[in-house]
């Protein structure tokens, strides 16, 4: 694979990890589980390269996951509001709408591609793609938890699906030696436990 698809899936990783070492010493200090807009914004850039990433790979998986949380973190976004400029605004909106397109429009190549993917046996890619949904749907979880308290929150709900999915999306990886995916959600195991440490000693 060439070098600078490995760029970008690292660079991803690195938003990545960086969302969750800001938000975990947030957090620290706080003596409580906070969501500061760094996180956030780390997650949006992460997301974009990220989805390229998957895009460039021919990794179905990887692209489900970035189209289901992708507009959750522009939400979040907007509830700490924080003001993206209107050319930039554009760029992330139409991203995801221009990629599914596209896979229309490749139609049948395109799930040949995906779907039937020889580096990828269909019970693999059924993994991987159960473990970014779980790690993708914690985001609809949160989004849910943060309209109904009327603010941007990361629930203990948010964080025990983000060990269940990374649990699973890191087993993936290692099956497909990808080192992308192996890296960046090994960072984050450590301070998913901890962060439910934190709330629980909170609400406690």
């Amino acid at each position: 694979m060439s070098f600078w698809i490995y760029c970008i899936g690292f660079i991803a990783q690195a938003f990545f990890s960086a969302r969750i070492i800001i938000q975990w010493v947030m957090s620290e200090r706080a003596h409580r589980t906070v969501s500061p807009a760094a996180f956030w914004i780390c997650s949006l850039a992460g997301s974009w390269l990220l989805f390229l990433y998957g895009w460039l790979r021919d990794d179905f998986s990887i692209l489900l996951g970035q189209i289901l949380a992708y507009y959750v973190y522009m939400w979040n976004l907007k509830m700490k509001g924080v003001k993206i400029a209107a050319p930039v605004r554009i760029v992330l909106l139409l991203t995801p709408v221009a990629a599914v397109a596209a896979m229309v429009l490749r139609g049948a190549g395109f799930a040949e591609a995906l779907f039937r993917n020889e580096q990828i046996p269909l019970p693999l890619l059924l993994l991987g793609s159960m473990g970014q949904l779980i790690f993708s749907l914690r985001f609809v979880y949160q989004w849910y938890s943060s309209v109904r308290r009327g603010e941007s929150v990361l629930p203990a709900g948010f964080w025990l699906m983000s060990l269940v999915g990374s649990g699973m999306i890191i087993l993936y990886a290692l099956f497909r030696l990808d080192p992308v995916l192996i890296l960046g959600q090994s960072v984050g195991f450590a301070a998913y436990v901890r962060n439910l440490f934190i709330g629980k000693k909170h609400n406690s």
